[in-house]
């Protein structure tokens, strides 16, 4: 397989990447919200920045670095763990890649440029990811992250069990 193209995520990207999100869902059941208003849901308040991957020039995968939220536990639970403040943390989101793309490893690829984002800022990445995803938690431990804590995401009235990671230092 093709080593994918990740690049950073433009304006003309967002309707595929939308579309692709909705494939994965079907198949996945990945994510749990957002499938309603995709394209919003891939521009959440406190966007950073974000990546797509490509495969012959179409979008298979995609990724995102937020600014902490009042709705993420994982950066206050690294905040409380490690002393950082928020000015010092960001968080890992809607990554996602469509299977075919997965053995090129899209996913490690949409990862490390996350990884490399935060660094040149000096930001430490954490994620919450829900323990239902295995893949996902076997792609962030062999990339070196590490567990740190537990936690609970409640959407739509259902709650979901999720481990916290952080990026290596």
């Amino acid at each position: 397989m093709p080593k994918p193209v990740i690049r950073r995520r433009e304006a003309r990207d967002l309707a595929e990447a939308a579309k692709v999100l909705t494939a994965v869902h079907e198949s996945d059941g990945y994510p749990v919200e957002g499938v309603e208003d995709p394209q919003g849901w891939l521009s959440p308040g406190g966007l950073l920045a974000a990546w797509i991957a490509e495969l012959d020039g179409h979008v298979v995968g995609h990724v995102a670095v937020n600014s902490p939220q009042a709705e993420d536990e994982v950066a206050r639970l690294w905040s409380k763990k490690s002393g950082a403040n928020s000015s010092q943390v960001a968080v890992l989101a809607r990554l996602f890649v469509v299977s075919d793309a997965r053995k090129g490893s899209a996913g490690k690829h949409l990862v490390n440029a996350a990884v490399s984002y935060a660094r040149a800022n000096n930001l430490r990445l954490v994620l919450e990811v829900l323990a239902k995803d295995a893949a996902a938690i076997r792609l962030y431990e062999r990339l070196g992250w590490q567990r740190f804590d537990e936690a609970t995401h409640t959407f739509s009235g259902e709650s979901f069990d999720a481990a916290c990671f952080v990026a290596p230092a």
